[in-house]
């Protein structure tokens, strides 16, 4: 089947580049604006020539193409609310430091630190300037003061600071992550520092919150352990906040941790189960209209109160269509469906393009559908058991085969008994599904039996232990596999060029392929015999000391920790990750390191500085030494001062004023990120 034959497809394909050019390029609002006026003109031009002539020209289909694009790239600009006119940043002052009275509404309640409580807020006044747009709020734990709900409305009184970047090399960009969905500020304000403001406005948010609250108190009765009802969060009702690292943990290490991000598999079975409750409806006059409406505001409901997050809102989207199709007997396909479902979402939410829920769920879907019927047809058991389960396997296997590529770039991690956990948990999660959404029905109306909650939460445990046994073979994990965005588009044309080649073989399938593998190898081979530059890194943690000597590939580490433990240290590992990197020795650390023609001189707590054999150009300041730096700076003379993590903020204070006044470059690594000196 050739997909671009669809224009759906085509028109997404565009929208999803105009999308990445609008992001990236940052064209002027004005200038897209024309643009997209113009392109639109030329189309309506095109169809009256076509229509006219009454044959198809290519100009319309080129300048209808050529529209979308444009429009992608508008609607990255009609959806950046910093460019809105009433956005909180044109209140904000340039001092970081300057406090505004602000007030805000609760929006989105995020997973809690170890500290604090986090969440996404509406700025809705600054300084009595009534305005909008979200921030991240932290607010300190503290035992007395219960957690804030969505909707709740605060007066308060702090400072808009930038969103921490990165400190170390290849770390989460949370900063970039945040700014892909608005917000662009985070704030930081202790519980009694709040005062509430009650308002009588209420949101769909508000409302399935209290909804989720609901049913949770509700549950608390009933005595579920913490990880049981956690997963029952997770499962049912969209949340995952309250699953532990250990539990998430299991849940990836053994492969299925799809099946705690509500996505297509939960909504197709919701739809089924749904489907087959309300199949009397068919035999009313108009009873097909009347059930697809129902089904698809019970789809929608679902999704209001699994939170709207990038995957159930995909589902849900991609669903809706499918049951509008089969209920109303339209012909459909399912790459129309994925390709509308996608369209739809991306053309009001143009950054879903970036989220990788959505990402992975798309090219799942995608990859079943095209992979796993060549795959079912290898083998047909009569059975019907051992067909649920071969199907399963099919299934599992089709989308691990799409999503791998994406899975080692993102987490770059793999799972070898994947196939075992889905076997065991795919069959057994449409009855979990469809016992939980008893349960919880149950349970809001305060009905729910002992017995039935007990049984359920049996159930729950079970699949947990399961999922931990798994996790456990350690031997089967395949963790810490570098993987480039290169590595990316080479693995997905290799297996396209695979499939298209098990499906109809022919020379030009298997010599892309072949070229794919190849070129692939080699970039390999280059990556790891080819000369690369030296690099000298001080690496930011708080309290200590790490430096790293990278040469050709491989690195030292010196440090003044105890022990370091790369599957805890995640700072170490993401270096060596993204450096494709091999660490080859720990040691402690040295007072001077020789870096070709440069020095590099380090003075600990000791305070030790009287060197006359050599002039240092760069000095490294930790353990926060009692120096005199002025009198350092003119008895050693460097280059640059250098001050760690493992210093006190009021030393760091006093040194960058001293560097600042002798205009010497200062570099905190706790404000500027690792120093690197590549040389």
């Amino acid at each position: 089947m050739k997909l671009l034959n669809f224009t759906i497809i085509k028109l997404t394909v565009c929208l999803i580049l105009g999308i990445l050019v609008g992001y990236y390029a940052q064209p002027t609002p004005l200038f897209i604006i024309g643009v997209t006026g113009a392109t639109l003109a030329l189309v309506l031009i095109g169809l009256f020539l076509a229509k006219n002539q009454f044959r198809k020209t290519i100009w319309f289909g080129l300048s209808a193409f050529i529209a979308m694009t444009t429009i992608g790239v508008l609607s990255v600009q009609l959806h950046d609310q910093k460019l809105f006119s009433s956005h909180y940043t044109k209140q904000l002052t340039p001092e970081v430091n300057t406090l505004h009275n602000f007030s805000f509404r609760i929006k989105t309640i995020l997973k809690p630190s170890h500290f604090h409580d986090k969440y996404i807020v509406d700025i809705l006044e600054i300084d009595q300037v009534k305005t909008t747009g979200k921030v991240l709020l932290y607010i300190k734990k503290d035992s007395l003061t219960p957690p804030l709900s969505v909707d709740d409305t605060f007066l308060s009184r702090t400072s808009f600071k930038p969103i921490n970047t990165p400190l170390n090399p290849y770390q989460f960009d949370y900063k970039q992550y945040l700014e892909k969905q608005y917000v662009y500020h985070q704030i930081s304000v202790k519980p009694e520092a709040l005062l509430n403001a009650p308002t009588h406005t209420q949101s769909i948010y508000g409302l399935a919150d209290r909804i989720r609250k609901h049913i949770n108190h509700n549950l608390e009765t009933y005595h579920f352990q913490p990880n049981q009802l956690a997963i029952i969060n997770a499962l049912l009702l969209g949340q995952r906040q309250d699953i532990s690292k250990e539990l998430y943990s299991d849940y990836t290490n053994a492969g299925a941790i799809h099946i705690l991000a509500v996505s297509g598999l939960h909504v197709g079975i919701l739809l089924m189960i749904l489907s087959f409750i309300l199949k009397p409806i068919d035999a009313l006059k108009h009873g097909k209209i009347i059930k697809t409406i129902l089904l698809v505001s019970l789809l929608w409901a679902f999704a209001v109160i699994a939170g709207l997050s990038a995957s159930v809102t995909r589902a849900v989207t991609m669903f809706s269509i499918l049951a509008i199709a089969l209920n109303l007997k339209r012909p459909t396909n399912i790459y129309n469906t994925l390709a509308i479902s996608m369209f739809v979402l991306l053309l009001f939410k143009p950054l879903f393009i970036f989220d990788v829920g959505f990402q992975l769920s798309y090219i799942a879907v995608f990859s079943i559908v095209s992979i796993d019927p060549h795959l079912y047809k290898l083998w047909q058991p009569k059975h019907r058991i051992l067909d649920l389960y071969w199907h399963t396997f099919t299934v599992t296997l089709a989308a691990q085969i799409g999503i791998l590529p994406l899975s080692l770039y993102y987490f770059h991690q793999f799972p070898g008994l994947f196939f075992i956990s889905n076997l065991v948990v795919i069959p057994v999660l449409s009855v979990v599904l469809a016992f939980g959404l008893i349960v919880l029905l149950l349970a809001f109306v305060n009905l729910l039996p002992h017995f039935l909650a007990d049984f359920f939460g049996k159930i729950i445990s079970l699949m947990n232990t399961f999922m931990n046994w798994i996790a456990q073979q350690e031997a089967f994990i395949f963790r810490d596999i570098p993987f480039t965005l290169f590595y990316v588009f080479l693995s997905y044309i290799i297996i396209t060029s695979c499939f298209r080649f098990s499906i109809k073989k022919n020379y030009p399938a298997l010599a892309l392929a072949l070229c794919a593998i190849l070129l692939f190898q080699s970039t390999g081979l280059y990556n790891k015999y080819n000369p690369t530059s030296k690099e000298f890194i001080v690496f930011h943690k708080n309290r200590h000391s790490i430096i790293g000597h990278s040469k050709n590939q491989n690195i030292q580490l010196y440090h003044d920790l105890d022990s370091l433990d790369l599957a805890e240290d995640y700072m170490i590992r993401n270096y060596l990750i993204g450096s494709q990197a091999t660490l080859t020795k720990q040691d402690s650390i040295k007072n001077v390191y020789q870096l070709d023609n440069k020095v590099l001189f380090l003075v600990d707590s000791l305070g030790f500085y009287g060197i006359k054999d050599f002039s240092p150009n760069y000095v490294l300041l930790r353990q926060s030494p009692r120096i005199n730096l002025s009198r350092l700076i003119d008895s050693i003379k460097p280059n640059h001062i250098i001050a760690d993590g493992s210093n006190y903020k009021s030393y760091i204070n006093q040194w960058k004023a001293i560097c600042k006044k002798r205009k010497l470059p200062f570099h905190h690594t706790g404000e500027k990120g690792a120093f690197i000196i590549k040389y």
